[in-house]
């Protein structure tokens, strides 16, 4: 035996890190706080570690055990939060279905999961009905219908939730097993090929739980969580497990708010309803909230939100500010857990520069604790913190997922060189803050020269009655590329393309921005909507095949 390793007697705990451990000090502390769903359904902590056992016992009556994949297709809903926690305690897997994506995506995920049991919220019952004769391993339906009867269905029903719970024992006994046991699954889309699944253990998930909440916690004032936040989150909980945000909330004992399906006018009324003060989003629920909330303003003040999935534009994250709002954005990508870096704001750096405040408020931030990320070369070699050497993110942290599920090729590109390569092209400052120049494939090579989408995204969102814009590459002969946008003018606002070429054309001047960077008045399309991705990002695959 090693005499370097620390040995146990045999009788010490030896304390494995599973997803029932960020239970302990919650009950023990917080077991009367407060579960809400839409504000219509209300129960305490202490019910819902009774209800995930009723889940858990419902499910083993079912046939679930150690291992088997449970699939769950819902709107953010308390059955959710049960899931993400009585699922993996018992040992299953569990998987949180995309249900945005189209049918045979979804059928192609059930089938690649291995899924034997799928919890169904009514509203989805016609996308199983449609591929039901496509569904290799299922073995079990059981409907979400919030305590109704379950709808006339040609599926085989196993039964209706709240019918199960209500028949199961909340006394489950969670025991122990390895902490490096699969805990979550889900897909991720690409441009090209099939859906790759991404999978988290329950250390990954309770590590990145403690990485996340040390993080928001350390700050002083702004950009940061406490234990007397109310929490309710707007990223989708199919979706990187909601950021990992749910698992943080409990774990530090919060309200929290599950607000089912997002509907901009029901969002408002709950913040101020349950008194919300902590959430996340993609950009475009943030730009729809305030769109939503300017004719009757309500009052947004103290609201803290992490903005993630694509880049927060200064003009929006203005906008936020104006009505109090405290917006900063958060950086990570489905495999890596997903929060990697934060816009958390030093000391006393607002009142230096306003400014430059929004600036670092809508950049990637500077890594979380334990987090390794380094901005390279293609040798690997680290470029220069000077806020102008462009490289790849490269990352390293105890909670990344380690492969895709079924595909060790793409595993080992993503892994290439003991790296997690994020195909994101950065640089970083002196005081280790991270700023995106773009997407390895969303970079435009135009006249010699690389110009960043992002960045022109966000000269053109400035430009007075822009609501949206997206911007990508498009060919041409004599120069290879050439910038292309996409514009949605705001309502009632009259804007032609000769404005936006006029302001990008300043920025030329006054050497922020390369005379490649400015499309031609012809290549800027006036549209009624940017299509996104089943996540609310910008969907450029679709803008490029449109331009062609």
């Amino acid at each position: 035996m090693n005499a370097n390793l620390v040995a146990p007697t045999p009788s010490a705990y030896t304390y494995p890190l599973l997803v029932k451990q960020l239970l302990v000090n919650a009950l023990s502390l917080h077991g009367d706080q407060e579960i809400s769903y839409r504000g219509e359904m209300r129960y305490s902590f202490h019910e819902f570690r009774h209800r995930i056992g009723r889940l858990a016992s419902a499910l083993s009556a079912l046939g679930a055990r150690h291992g088997t994949t449970v699939a769950v297709m819902d709107w953010d809903s308390h059955r959710y939060l049960e899931s993400y926690f009585g699922i993996p305690m018992m040992g299953a897997t569990l998987f949180t279905v995309n249900v945005r994506l189209s049918p045979q995506q979804i059928l192609y995920t059930l089938n690649d999961s291995d899924a034997e049991i799928v919890l169904v919220h009514a509203d989805f019952l016609p996308v199983l009905e449609q591929i039901k004769a496509g569904l290799k391993g299922v073995l079990q339906i059981v409907v979400m219908a919030d305590g109704q009867d379950a709808p006339a269905t040609p599926l085989p029903l196993a039964g209706e939730y709240e019918t199960l719970m209500a028949q199961a024992s909340p006394d489950f006994k969670f025991g122990d097993f390895d902490e490096q046991t699969k805990a979550a699954t889900f897909y991720t889309t690409g441009t090209t090929g099939d859906p790759k699944g991404v999978s988290y253990s329950h250390r990954d998930i309770v590590l990145h739980a403690l990485v996340a909440s040390t993080s928001l916690c350390a700050q002083r004032e702004g950009q940061r969580l406490h234990r007397e936040d109310v929490y309710m989150p707007i990223t989708p909980m199919f979706h990187v497990l909601a950021w990992g945000l749910p698992y943080v909330a409990v774990l530090l004992g919060l309200k929290t708010v599950l607000p089912g399906r997002y509907v901009p006018e029901a969002l408002l009324k709950l913040r101020q309803s349950e008194q919300v003060t902590f959430s996340h989003c993609v950009p475009t629920i943030l730009q729809m909230l305030l769109t939503a909330s300017q004719e009757d303003p309500p009052d947004l003040s103290g609201w803290k939100m992490i903005i993630g999935g694509s880049a927060l534009s200064p003009v929006l994250c203005e906008a936020a500010l104006a009505r109090g709002m405290d917006v900063f954005a958060g950086y990570g990508m489905s495999e890596t857990g997903p929060i990697v870096s934060l816009a958390q704001l030093p000391p006393g750096f607002a009142a230096r520069d306003p400014q430059e405040e929004v600036r670092r408020r809508c950049s990637p931030g500077r890594p979380v604790p334990l987090v390794d990320l380094r901005v390279v070369d293609e040798e690997m070699r680290d470029m220069p913190r000077d806020g102008r050497g462009q490289g790849e993110i490269v990352l390293r942290a105890p909670f990344l997922t380690q492969s895709y599920f079924k595909k060790p090729e793409a595993s080992e590109e993503l892994w290439a060189g003991g790296y997690l390569h994020t195909q994101d092209i950065a640089v970083m400052t002196p005081q280790g803050f991270v700023q995106i120049v773009d997407r390895i494939k969303d970079v435009i090579k135009t006249g010699g020269e690389w110009v960043s989408s992002i960045e022109v995204e966000g000269l053109i969102a400035e430009v007075p009655g822009v609501q949206e814009c997206a911007v990508v590459g498009v060919r041409d002969e004599k120069w290879g590329e050439r910038p292309m946008a996409f514009v949605v003018r705001k309502a009632g606002m009259e804007l032609d393309s000769t404005a936006i070429c006029a302001r990008l054309l300043e920025h030329v001047d006054s050497k922020r921005i390369s005379k490649y960077a400015v499309p031609e008045a012809d290549r800027i399309a006036f549209v009624s909507e940017i299509p996104k991705t089943s996540v609310g990002k910008i969907n450029k695959k679709v803008l490029r095949e449109q331009s062609l």
